[in-house]
């Protein structure tokens, strides 16, 4: 195993272990709930909004090791930012994710999840959460699945 991918794995591992926002966020403003029925990952999105920026971004559930990671580096990228740049990190990811993984100029350590595009099936692992986040920022009340 390359120098890089070991790198990666350990970055995934890590938060996958010790998930950073993980837990309620009282000053939430926006939920939404995700559901992968193959692997059995669940998640709550919680965004506190304001003046179009996303202020916080906490998760809660449970799920494997790539959808928790995922959920926990999304929430460390996108806490601070825009919306519209919110909406645009989910646009790049998913190209790195589930395309041909040639996006991820912006996505700084959200990179790790570039291999992962390799193994269909854990790719709707590692989108979960950012279809969540979509869901959350529509404000639509829907709950989203990855079938």
């Amino acid at each position: 195993m390359s120098d890089l991918r070991e790198l990666y794995q350990e970055v995934i591992l890590d938060h996958g272990r010790k998930p950073r926002n993980f837990g309620p966020l009282p000053e939430a403003n926006r939920h939404a709930d995700g559901h992968n029925p193959l692997c059995g990952d669940q998640l709550r999105v919680h965004l506190q909004v304001e003046n179009g920026v996303v202020k916080a971004l906490h998760f809660e559930g449970v799920g494997c090791a790539i959808s928790t990671a995922s959920a926990s580096l999304m929430t460390q990228a996108l806490t601070g930012k825009p919306e519209a740049e919110a909406r645009q990190l989910y646009d790049e990811f998913h190209e790195l994710v589930a395309g041909d993984g040639t996006s991820g100029e912006h996505l700084g350590k959200l990179v790790v999840f570039g291999g992962v595009r390799e193994y269909p099936s854990r790719v709707k692992c590692a989108t979960l959460a950012w279809h969540t986040l979509q869901a959350a920022l529509e404000d639509d009340g829907r709950e989203v699945t990855t079938e």
